[in-house]
This record gives structure tokens, C-alpha cells and sequence, in this order.
């Protein structure tokens, strides 16, 4: 298949898919935590490991080895569907670390869940994020995602009771808000120390950021 991008190292990339035919693809707290711990143990240069039964985020990512293949810049687990922003490091970085990560995913998913096929809707989307005006937004975007388990219809509708969004975001672990609002957790070594200081000028500039995107009205987003 041929992809309408090209895609490049240094360069920024959305990157997402779903489940096939939308369905779950995150049905457990175990689920979500085997995902997290791949995103790291998938982003390196050297043969991965990816069989780990019952083991924590922080035992599983002690083993990882060689160089990362991308720099993760945000991301977020929604159950049907996952996005990420990944800074490609090396040539052909994004297909081998996604290639690793859903092909891991997948095994892991199939054997727990006792089902076989494919688990996402064909290959990974990505689309180029040239502009820094683009990427805060897609950072913001990315972060806003869970918002729709607390209002479905929140871009349509507005936000209804926004200190209750608020407090949904800074309780879901399943996101890389939590690492960008400085809370230290193992999770926060998914992404490189102070990443969000590349593109906000401080915690505050992050937070009006992404309050200004409570407001925005996403109706030409397609994912």
C-alpha cells in the first residue's frame, strides 16, 4: 500500500488507528498497561522481548536495549482506538516501532482474549505535522481525547461542566497529560525529560493550550 506521506526522520507524524470494525481493542487496566509498556519496549533498534506475563510497567521496562526509533512526543489509549505523535529518529524508525508495537499488541491481545486475526483496521495512519502552531494543537487534541468517556458530545455541544472535564483528564493514566502537568510517575520515561518545554513556554502556557481547545468545535477532525 502506498502511503500519500512521506515520511522522515526529524520530522513530526500524528499517527493513529482503531480497532477493526471499531471494536475494543482495550478491554482491561491490563490491557492498556501491556499497550504502555510496548510503546517503550517497541521503540528501540534491537530484537524486543514482548512475552512479559504479569510483570509492572517499571519491571518490563528495564530490559529495553539499543537506540529508540522515535522520540514519543504525546500519546493516548482510547478503547477503541490509540493516537500517537512520534518525531521519527531514524530512517524507517515510525514503520518498525509501529510494526513492533501492534504486531506485539495483537499476539498479546489474541492470546489473553482467546481470539485470532487482525486486531486493528489495516495499516496505521499518519499525517505530517510541519507547523509548530499544528503540533501545540495536536498536542491538546491528542490530551482532549478522553473527554468524550466523560461527554460524548462535547465538540458538538460544548463542554457542559468544564472543572468536571478538567478533573476526568488529570485522573486518566492512560495518556501522556499527566507527564506533561510534571506528575512523576514510571510512565513519564515513555517520553524524553522536558519534551513539552520544545513546544510550550511553561506548565501554564500547556494548560491555556488546551483549555483554549475545550472550546474548539472539531467538526472537520475525521478521527
Amino acid at each position: 500500500m502506498t502511503r500519500p506521506i512521506i515520511i522522515a526522520p526529524e520530522e513530526f507524524y500524528h499517527v493513529y488507528n482503531r480497532g477493526v470494525e471499531k471494536r475494543k481493542v482495550f478491554l482491561s487496566r491490563a490491557d492498556y498497561d501491556r499497550f504502555v509498556a510496548l510503546l517503550y519496549l517497541a521503540n528501540q533498534t534491537e530484537p524486543a522481548d514482548l512475552k512479559y506475563q504479569g510483570r509492572s510497567f517499571s519491571e518490563m521496562t528495564e530490559d529495553r536495549a539499543g537506540e529508540p526509533l522515535v522520540e514519543i512526543v504525546a500519546y493516548c489509549l482510547m478503547p477503541n482506538h490509540f493516537h500517537l505523535l512520534l518525531r521519527e529518529m531514524i530512517e524507517g524508525g515510525i514503520a518498525r516501532f509501529m510494526q513492533k508495537l501492534t504486531t506485539g499488541y495483537t499476539m498479546y491481545f489474541n492470546k489473553r482474549h482467546e481470539r485470532s486475526g487482525a486486531l486493528f483496521e489495516g495499516t496505521y495512519k499518519a499525517r505530517h505535522a510541519d507547523e509548530d502552531r499544528y503540533l501545540r494543537y495536536l498536542i491538546s487534541y491528542i490530551h482532549l481525547n478522553p473527554i468524550k468517556l466523560f461527554d460524548r458530545k462535547w465538540k458538538a455541544n460544548g463542554i457542559q461542566n468544564r472543572s468536571g472535564a478538567e478533573r476526568f483528564l488529570e485522573k486518566y493514566e492512560y495518556s501522556s497529560y499527566l507527564d506533561y502537568f510534571g506528575k512523576k510517575r514510571p510512565q513519564g520515561k515513555l517520553l524524553e525529560q522536558d519534551i513539552g518545554r520544545e513546544f510550550f513556554e511553561s506548565l501554564g502556557d500547556f494548560k491555556q493550550c488546551t483549555a483554549e481547545w475545550l472550546t474548539y468545535n472539531a467538526e472537520q477532525d475525521k478521527v
